[in-house]
């Protein structure tokens, strides 16, 4: 089994949507189901067709999370000896060299990613430039509009 890189929050945010799928959504499809077996015939029994789809999403999801999890590798980047070092789970704060802005980005698992938030995936082109940069260097990034470069200021294991 291939071993998948997860942060605590990230770990913690997959724990909590397989414990609310367990708890709240399997007994709420359960009770949808059975809600509608008692309207009589199924064969023409559309909330019954509807309650059984959205069963087997929540149990896919549940075995997707579970085996995510099962294969996770849970990492703090408080807790690793990096030596200002871009590393999986680093917050880092860069420059762009062609516009002068900057821009935060935490690098997670695919999982966690989410642009929105600045976190970007640890597979992303932004994130295998940045490893192992430190302070001061220039990262060249290969995007769909031509190569960028960022100077990293600052890297911090939060």
């Amino acid at each position: 089994m291939i071993k998948v890189p997860l942060t605590v929050r990230g770990a913690e945010l997959l724990k909590e949507e397989l414990q609310r799928l367990k708890s709240v959504e399997r007994p709420s499809v359960i009770e949808a189901i059975a809600e509608a077996r008692s309207h009589g015939d199924l064969s023409e029994n559309a909330e019954y067709d509807a309650a059984k789809e959205r069963q087997a999403f929540v149990e896919g999801r549940i075995a997707e999370l579970e085996g995510k999890l099962s294969n996770a590798v849970i990492i703090d980047p408080s807790e690793l000896d990096a030596d200002g070092r871009v590393v999986f789970g680093a917050t880092v704060n860069l420059m762009d060299l062609e516009t002068e802005e900057n821009v935060t980005y935490q690098i997670v698992g695919d999982d966690e990613a989410d642009i929105k938030v600045c976190k970007v995936s640890v597979n992303s082109p932004i994130s295998r430039a940045l490893i192992g940069k430190e302070a001061g260097d220039v990262a060249e990034v290969v995007a769909p509009g031509g190569i960028r470069e960022y100077e990293v200021l600052d890297v911090k294991y939060i």
